[in-house]
């Protein structure tokens, strides 16, 4: 095994400028996908985080009497996902429209009567902060008897779910293409150095050599490219990540994000995160792999021609 890899040393330092073409070509790969795989975690902590300050909102019908009320309060108590349920009556909800609405308070001056509902907000438990179990309690809710509406920022929530799924798809594409594409380019250069060593192997093979003792170099040699150009790629992500969220860090300040009456946090709260050690591993053993299977395709045709 210590002469196998001292030929792949030899090899790449043989072969620099094509052996560093793979390299490169796995770097960018790998910090392309690295890229959409860093989106993709963060942009799932950010739903999550969302989902926190999200509250369903359950308005009742006008006139509700109050033992219909504390009917409606157990009964919402008792769905399966919700922890909390705290009654709004309209006057509370009057002033806190007019906290908000501090400088247009003319306006609800103005008014002769209170048009706003008594209402519930409900908090969820953590386990069941998910779309499909939003959508599932507010249905539920909705048809309690007394209950008028359910709000809970549906329709801007979907899209941004639908955005989300899109988005993901694009990703796991354009994987798939950087994937084939790295294979094809450490194929061909493989395909290269095999060709430009073509005597030394038919020598081998007449000296009655066997086919691992003159793949195993190779595989050797590609797995090493893999590897390296797995760290460089990473290594970039991890700079470009330390940049990118340092100037974001600082521009962000104390911004806070308000969609509609039910949900607000602050957005500085959020932490954005790099990859976890399982992922890094993971992109290292791909960009191995890819390294492996671009050495296996060459080989394959080399020695069967």
């Amino acid at each position: 095994m210590l002469h196998f890899f001292r030929r792949s040393l030899q090899d790449i330092l043989a072969n620099r400028f094509l052996n560093a073409v793979s390299i490169v070509s796995i770097s960018l790969s790998v910090l392309i996908v690295g890229t959409f795989a860093l989106f993709f975690i963060n942009a799932d902590g950010l739903m999550d985080f969302w989902t926190k300050g999200i509250r369903i909102m359950a308005y009742l019908e006008p006139d509700t009497p109050d033992e219909k009320i504390s009917d409606i309060s157990l009964k919402i108590h008792g769905i399966t996902g919700v922890s909390q349920a705290r009654f709004i009556s309209k006057s509370e909800a009057l002033e806190k429209f007019r906290e908000q609405m501090a400088r247009q308070s003319s306006l609800i001056d103005d008014l002769e009567e209170n048009p706003l509902p008594d209402g519930f907000e409900i908090c969820m438990t953590e386990v069941s902060r998910k779309w499909e179990n939003f959508e599932n309690i507010a249905k539920q809710v909705e048809n309690l008897p007394g209950v008028d509406e359910v709000e809970y920022g549906q329709k801007w929530l979907g899209r941004v779910i639908n955005i989300f799924n899109l988005l993901r798809l694009t990703g796991y594409a354009m994987g798939c293409l950087f994937f084939m594409a790295t294979v094809f380019f450490v194929a061909n250069t493989m395909r290269l150095v095999l060709y430009s060593r073509r005597e030394e192997i038919e020598i081998m093979r007449m000296v009655g050599a066997s086919d691992g003792f003159i793949k195993d170099p190779f595989y050797i040699q590609s797995i090493t490219q893999g590897a390296l150009g797995g760290i460089i790629g990473l290594g970039a992500l991890f700079l470009m990540f330390n940049f990118v969220i340092g100037s974001w860090q600082l521009e962000i300040g104390s911004w806070e994000l308000k969609i509609g009456l039910n949900f607000e946090f602050p957005i500085a709260d959020f932490q954005i995160l790099f990859l976890p050690p399982e992922i890094l591993i993971s992109i290292l053993l791909g960009s191995m792999f890819v390294g492996w299977m671009g050495c296996y395709l060459s080989l394959k045709q080399f020695l069967e021609n």
